[in-house]
């Protein structure tokens, strides 16, 4: 692999089979440290058919399942496929911002309880159960109606929909499209953070880049508190996921698709196979919707236990792993696939809420634990060469089992907590996996993309208080 760089931020090679370029978004320091297994996974989607313009790594990219995780790819509607490996096991994994009209100054004296409070009211880790009771056929319905199904029945305003990405509910979904095993691997878990990366963490404002911009987002000064969940679609997608794969090893010999690599299993976008799995992907986009929405209502209430009049508003929710139908300049519609990347939509898309369409869509950077999380703005530049994308994260470094090997989660935790965090998590075990170290430097990656041009930061946050699976 010969990779040269195009401009700043931006790397690009091309070898035979590749129908279009592969491009890595990264500054040099990130550029020089990425996997070699991502140049090959990246490699081999430019080689699937009815791939358009390129296919794209963002700085937090590291190994994955057929896509790297950081990638990014568009398929035309004439030849193109649909992968579930560039969609990821945790569809729908996202995350989701509240702004708030607390500080530092008020939070602080009452962080360790809050905190507490947090933990024992939004179940988390490993294997966690709701505190919902609901029928199957209501479990139906969150599959097709995601968020919109938890507010209708009074967990959150209708207000919150509108800083939805697909306004929280995308359309088409079809649970019958779903397994019976995916629905009781589902049932259980909605309104559960769940285990590994996924966090709730209180947080404060440390910097405002774009005043004017951050204000219409709600974020309106140094110190103020917010909160951000990250979360996915729990069992219900894992299964999803793991089911279509087969289906589409079968349908990829059964239209004569040559695969580089039987993790990019995959379907022409024409086909039933495509078609039942969109429909059963966009049941567990939806459930995850719901299940950012359960968790949102309890972290307002757990809130407002020690603070009666608090106000929480919904700043933007983000999908990261999904494929969807968008319309884009010189390509017209394509199936564009983000896995472990976040759509990240420029001034005057309709898709964004009326009240951020000049500025730009919010997008949401989370960090892990002892590092920042940021709020960045879509650029015109993302809608001509990223398909409205950004990064999802900071991006693996350290697998969990060499993370665990190295230090101990009473470690981690007492680490943080000297810097004056508050953890409260399931498991030492995954604060030992998602210890800061195993993970890239946030603040370089977000440099990258502001450095490509993909995007501008607004704002960023650091942890106060933190929830762990």
């Amino acid at each position: 692999m010969d990779a040269k760089q195009i401009r700043k931020g931006v790397w690009e090679f091309r070898e035979q089979g590749m129908r279009v370029p592969a491009r890595i978004i990264a500054t040099e320091k990130l550029f020089s440290g990425m996997e070699e297994g991502v140049f090959r996974q990246i490699g081999n989607v430019a080689k699937l058919p009815g791939i358009v313009n390129a296919a794209l790594v963002m700085p937090d990219g590291h190994y994955g399942y057929g896509f790297p995780i950081g990638g990014v790819a568009a398929f035309n509607m004439e030849e193109g496929v649909i992968s579930p490996g560039g969609v990821g096991y945790d569809i729908n994994c996202g995350v989701r911002l509240l702004s708030s009209n607390l500080t530092i100054d008020d939070v602080k004296p009452k962080l360790r309880k809050l905190t507490e409070r947090l933990f024992d009211n939004v179940p988390s880790g490993l294997g966690s159960e709701s505190k919902l009771r609901y029928s199957e056929k209501e479990l139906e319905e969150v599959c097709v109606d995601g968020a919109k199904w938890a507010v209708g029945k009074g967990f959150g305003v209708k207000e919150d929909l509108r800083h939805m990405e697909e306004d929280g509910c995308i359309k088409g979904a079809d649970p019958s499209r779903i397994s019976a095993k995916a629905k009781s691997r589902g049932r259980p878990q909605l309104g559960t953070l769940g285990s590994g990366n996924h966090f709730l963490e209180v947080q404060s404002v440390d910097e405002i880049y774009d005043e004017e911009t951050a204000r219409k987002f709600g974020i309106t000064s140094k110190g103020q508190i917010t909160v951000m969940v990250h979360c996915g679609s729990r069992g219900l997608g894992y299964q999803i996921a793991d089911e279509y794969i087969q289906i589409m090893l079968n349908a990829a010999r059964k239209y004569g698709i040559n695969l580089p690599d039987n993790e990019l299993a995959c379907a022409p976008l024409k086909s039933k196979e495509a078609d039942d799995y969109i429909k059963a992907m966009y049941c567990a986009v939806n459930y995850a919707f719901a299940n950012r929405q359960f968790i949102t209502h309890w972290v307002r209430e757990t809130f407002k236990e020690f603070f009666p009049g608090v106000e929480m508003n919904m700043v933007y929710d983000v999908c990261h792993n999904i494929a969807k139908f968008e319309e884009h300049e010189g390509v017209g519609e394509v199936c564009v696939h983000r896995k472990g990347a976040t759509r990240a939509f420029a001034a005057g898309r309709k898709e964004i809420p009326e009240e951020y369409r000049s500025f730009g869509q919010p997008v949401l950077v989370p960090g892990d634990m002892g590092t920042a999380s940021y709020v960045l703005v879509g650029t015109d530049t993302a809608m001509k060469e990223s398909f409205g994308s950004v990064c999802h994260g900071a991006g693996r470094v350290m697998s969990r089992t060499k993370a665990m090997h190295d230090q101990r989660g009473e470690d981690v935790q007492r680490k943080l907590e000297s810097k004056g965090e508050v953890i409260r998590a399931a498991s030492l075990k995954v604060l030992a996996e998602e210890a800061p170290e195993a993970y890239k430097d946030i603040d370089e990656v977000v440099k990258s993309i502001e450095l490509a041009g993909l995007g501008k930061i607004v704002a960023r946050v650091v942890p106060f208080g933190v929830v762990k699976g």
